[in-house]
């Protein structure tokens, strides 16, 4: 009964959005709540549920997406997202660009989570498909892609390293593992999927790039505007390599753990950005704060809709709904591998959440690794490619794509959708092989 009603949850969605028309912010609110209320929970908890869902959403991305906007904005605005598009077309030619994006996504992918990645590297991707003159999703779905592959496969990413300790496993071992399968899949899921997308050509989102054509004196330099778009990276990939090797009594754990939150991060990119992009090409703080609002009204919708991703996975985590599933397929007599991957992916199209599907897999799989001589390295693989699936209406991730490539319902099931089962798929067949090559 749960499934069908998720399922009738999924239809109504489509419904409103598609055959109403009805803002995608509202209606994701609204069956939100019809949702809830069909899965037994309290009408008294229905509207608190909603709110937990959207401030938790908004709470771990509000900063991180405005201040990524405002970054991005501003590099767009001095030239510098210019500079580094203009280079990468030079060394790479125009037909190849695509493969400068993914590995680009894939190098930024390993410190980040995907929004995160998505919105610092969005208006790079803008910007090499208007200078290069090729169709946005050439650009789009390689670095689409590679970050979700990073997001499944490789340590230090936050997802496969907090399904590494719950499996007991060797965060090394899975990092070489999650390399073999991650660079074919990301290859297949970003530049060559793309060919089967080639009729499907969205225009840039009006207010998220900037179209004025820069003289080369008037561009910041491609090392500064590559240093600049880096900071955030840097410092959140120094923080993960410091939660891998120091104590976390020191002193220099304490403050790179501090510099490397997503937030304050973000937070010192832009202060430096100021910098680079603003006060040292000549402009006044007035022109700078301009450009700082005109970026977050660009992303305000954006912001909603992902918080109401948001709000319905959490009436589905609230519900019981994830738990559920994971428990009926938990008591089948499937591989370890098989088992763990098919759990992640049942949870992830209830629940939306490829971090929530991963780690609720974990904690089910788990007992097996104890029990079994699999190969806890490639449980973590298994789960993370169960954990990427599909992509349904109630990830946030899917409005993401959706929202800044402006395309429609279908055409995100046909592009983003499609990918990520792509990237699933092949990561459990990666597993599979990887399991019979070395016998663990």
């Amino acid at each position: 009964m749960p499934l069908v009603i998720l399922a009738c949850g999924i239809l109504l969605l489509f419904f409103l959005i598609v055959k109403v028309r009805m803002n995608s912010f509202i209606s994701l609110l609204l069956v939100a709540g019809v949702v809830g209320y069909a899965e037994g929970l309290p009408i008294g908890q229905i509207i608190p549920v909603i709110e937990k869902g959207l401030g938790g959403t908004l709470g771990g991305l509000a900063i991180v997406v405005s201040f990524g906007a405002i970054l991005g904005k501003l590099m767009a605005e001095s030239g510098g997202a210019q500079r580094i598009a203009t280079t990468l077309i030079n060394v790479f030619g125009r037909e190849n660009v695509k493969w400068a994006v993914c590995l680009t996504g894939f190098i930024v992918g390993i410190a980040l989570f995907y929004e995160i990645g998505f919105v610092l590297l969005i208006p790079l991707v803008f910007t090499i498909a208007a200078e290069a003159k090729i169709p946005l999703l050439k650009v789009g779905i390689p670095m689409a892609a590679a970050l979700s592959v990073t997001h499944g496969f490789l340590p230090p990413h936050p997802g496969p390293t907090a399904i590494s300790v719950i499996y007991g496993a060797d965060i090394g071992l899975t990092l070489v593992y999650g390399a073999i399968i991650a660079v074919p899949t990301a290859i297949v899921a970003g530049p060559l999927f793309y060919n089967t997308c080639k009729g499907l050509n969205p225009e840039i989102p009006q207010g998220l790039y900037n179209p004025h054509v820069f003289e080369d004196n008037e561009m910041p330099s491609f090392g500064i505007s590559v240093f600049t778009a880096l900071v955030p990276v840097f410092l959140m990939a120094a923080s993960a390599i410091a939660k891998l090797t120091l104590a976390k009594e020191s002193q220099v754990f304490q403050v790179l753990t501090f510099l490397g939150t997503p937030d304050m991060a973000l937070t010192i990119s832009i202060l430096i950005a100021f910098y680079t992009f603003g006060i040292s090409r000549g402009k006044s703080m007035p022109e700078i704060m301009k450009v700082v609002e005109d970026a977050i009204l660009a992303i305000a919708m954006i912001l909603l809709i992902v918080g109401g991703g948001g709000a319905l996975k959490q009436i589905l985590i609230d519900s019981g709904v994830g738990r559920y599933i994971g428990e009926v397929v938990g008591g089948s007599d499937l591989s370890p591998l098989v088992l763990a991957w098919v759990v992640a992916a049942v949870i992830r199209i209830a629940c939306g959440s490829a971090t929530v599907a991963a780690l609720t897999a974990g904690g089910i799989a788990a007992p097996i690794v104890a029990v079994t001589n699999v190969s806890p390295e490639l449980m973590v693989l298994a789960t993370g490619a169960g954990s990427l699936i599909i992509s349904p209406p109630n990830d946030p991730g899917f409005w993401l794509f959706k929202e800044f490539f402006g395309l429609t319902i279908k055409e995100t099931v046909r592009t983003w959708c499609a990918l990520e089962t792509i990237i699933s798929v092949m990561g459990l067949a990666g597993v599979l092989i990887l399991s019979k090559v070395f016998g663990v």
